[in-house]
Order: structure tokens, then C-alpha cells, then sequence
């Protein structure tokens, strides 16, 4: 399993994303602003994992900060946790990331600021460790929806370089095989940035892991001819009701999953739930620069200079596309992800691959 971000000696080590698959070149991070420079130009990227650089990042900032009493403190590192915000507005986590870390701080205000600088390295650091344990659960669960001889359709780069470790739609495979169960992965490429052919190919093979890759145009084609038997993403941000905001191209890889009769299934950890949205609409979708799109890799033009460019960095899926979403907490249908931010009698609601017999 590539380690993804990691602690080494005061420093933030990330892996660079960006130059996967040609090099394996970790970047050191001594300060936050490095390690927002990494979340904005996708450095690292993948929700959960921007989540735990972003607490990683707070940490790093609040080492710098020269205060004797916790106001001081907390007004001198909130522009930091700003700037962090400020990285991809689309991805709940680092939300998530920063008000746990300043929950954490309230709640010890009577500390030496020093303690508490210490508190939030070590806080960032269980972060880490949790997200990979959750993708381990989230693994369990979604592996008993695989079924021995399938193959699953994955967009984007939901593995292991997008998390902690062990990732979160590529959990449910790993553990699939892991059982015994033979199983095949088919990773479309995922324009503009190539996340698919660049990361989830790489990983996957670095495992050993059987993995084909497609043009993302391709999807819709081997569905119709029997070649994919369910499709397993990730998300970025998932509402209430459950619509799920993911990489751009997801909605239309889960409206041919319905029309083709295959299962469209959502791995979604409880860091990456906003139940503070009603419904997908509400979701800021980032819009990232043109080159992306006219070019490859900055080095290539593939596009007339002067065209008009749209890029999304995100599409929303809405609800009734999604057969069920993946969560540590078991498997849920969009309709009873709400229960789950009170945690309270979630047993009868969960569901089991027996459940999935009609798209």
C-alpha cells in the first residue's frame, strides 16, 4: 500500500500525485502554505486524504505561531485554517478536518498554547490513522456486494493514493480478493487530469491487482455488452439526501449503470457526508483552470489556442442513480443516509448485496 502523506521528523511528507505514474517523488512540507500549495494544484488530492494534509497543514501552521495566551493563539491560526479552506471548496473534508481540530482546541482553551500545538500534531496524526481503519470497514462492507468473476467499474482514483491508506472504492476490492473472490477492475481514464489512467491503473498494479483501462468513452459500450457487472466511486461530498458530488463524468457513468441494469454503488465514509446540505444543488463546484483541458500535462496542446473552455472539477449525482452507498457504519440506500447523522437504530435500515435485485 503507497503511503499517501505521512509525519516524518517535524515535516509533512506528500507523495506528488501530479507526477505519478513516470515518479515517486515525496514533497517535504515544512510549513502550511506548501501544503496548501499541494491540496490547489493536486499535489495530493482525493477527499479524504486532502482532509487529513489539511489538519496535517493546520498543525505545521500553528507550530510557527509565536502566542502566550489562547486568543492570541486562535486569532493568529485562524487565517491559516482560511487558506486551507480556501484549497478545493467542493471536498467536505477539509471542513470536516478544520472544525474537528478547533473543536479539539476549544475544549482544551486552558492549556499552554505549546500543549496545544503539540495536541493538534498528534490529532492530525489520528486523523491518519482512523481514515484508514474506516476504509478497512468501508471495505468489509461494500466486498459482500462483490460476487466472485465480477468486474467493477471504478472512475477516478478512489484507492489508496486518494486516502490515508487502502482507499475507499477500491476498500470493497481489496477485501473482495482478499476473500478468495476472483475479480477484475476496469479503471476508465478520467479526463482532464487523468486520475484513473495515472493513479488508480498505477496502484492497482503496484498491488497486482488485474486492472484494464478504458478511454472514458468506452464506459457505456462494454455495459452494453455484458463486460461490467457494478461500478464503484468515491465521492467528494455527499448530502443528506443522498446526492453525491464527484469527480466531473460520475453522473454519466451512473446514468448508463441505470439504464444498462447494473448496480451504481458509492463509497462514503461519514467525514465525507454534509448533512448540513439538504440536496446536491447546494454543492459549490469548483471550476479549475483551461489548460487543464487545452493541454496535457501543461507540455502538449490538444486544443485550438483562443477556444472557450468549461471545466468543471465536479459533477453532482443525484440520488436516484445510486444504488447504495458504502459507509463504515454498513450499507445504506440514499433514502436512509440521513439516519445516519444521529447514529441511533441503524440496524434495520441497513441493507445486504441479497437486497440488490433490481437497478
Amino acid at each position: 500500500m503507497v503511503m499517501t502523506i505521512y509525519w516524518e521528523d517535524g515535516r509533512v511528507m506528500m507523495l506528488d500525485q501530479s507526477i505519478l505514474p513516470v515518479e515517486t517523488v515525496y514533497i517535504e512540507c515544512r510549513d502550511y502554505a506548501t501544503v496548501a500549495d499541494g491540496i490547489r494544484r493536486l499535489k495530493i488530492r482525493g477527499a479524504p486524504a486532502i482532509g487529513i494534509a489539511a489538519a496535517m497543514g493546520l498543525a505545521l501552521g500553528a507550530a510557527e505561531i509565536e502566542a502566550e495566551s489562547y486568543d492570541s493563539f486562535i486569532n493568529k491560526l485562524a487565517p491559516v485554517r482560511d487558506a486551507l479552506l480556501a484549497t478545493r471548496p467542493t471536498a467536505v473534508n477539509i471542513k470536516w478536518a478544520m472544525e474537528r481540530m478547533f473543536a479539539l482546541l476549544s475544549i482544551n482553551r486552558e492549556l499552554p498554547v505549546g500543549e496545544l500545538k503539540d495536541m493538534l500534531r498528534r490529532e492530525s496524526q489520528s486523523i491518519l490513522d482512523e481514515d484508514i481503519r474506516i476504509n478497512r470497514a468501508i471495505g468489509e462492507v461494500g466486498a459482500s456486494f462483490i460476487h466472485d468473476g465480477d468486474t467493477v467499474l471504478t472512475h477516478c482514483n478512489a484507492g489508496s493514493l486518494a486516502t490515508g491508506g487502502y482507499g475507499t472504492a477500491t476498500a470493497a476490492i481489496r477485501v473482495a480478493l482478499e476473500q478468495g473472490k476472483r475479480v477484475k477492475v476496469i479503471a476508465d481514464e478520467t479526463r482532464p487530469v487523468l486520475q484513473g489512467a495515472r493513479l488508480t491503473a498505477w496502484e492497482l498494479m503496484q498491488d497486482g491487482i488485474d486492472v484494464t483501462l478504458i478511454s472514458d468513452t468506452a464506459a457505456g459500450s462494454l455495459m452494453q455488452h455484458g463486460e461490467i457487472d457494478l461500478a464503484i466511486v468515491g465521492t467528494d461530498r455527499t448530502t443528506g439526501n443522498g446526492d453525491v458530488a464527484n469527480k466531473i463524468g460520475t453522473y454519466q457513468v451512473a446514468v448508463l449503470c441505470k439504464e444498462n441494469g447494473i448496480p451504481f454503488y458509492v463509497a462514503a465514509p461519514l467525514s465525507s457526508i454534509d448533512f448540513s446540505m439538504a440536496d446536491g444543488s447546494l454543492i459549490p463546484i469548483e471550476e479549475r483552470p483551461a489548460d487543464e483541458v487545452t493541454d496535457v500535462f501543461g507540455r502538449v496542446r490538444i486544443a485550438p489556442e483562443g477556444v472557450k473552455v468549461r471545466n468543471p472539477a465536479f459533477d453532482v449525482t443525484p440520488s436516484r442513480y445510486v444504488t447504495a452507498l458504502f459507509t463504515e457504519k454498513g450499507a445504506y440506500r440514499p433514502k436512509d443516509l440521513w439516519r445516519l447523522a444521529g447514529d441511533t437504530a441503524l440496524a434495520p435500515f441497513r441493507i445486504d448485496s441479497a437486497e440488490i435485485t433490481g437497478i
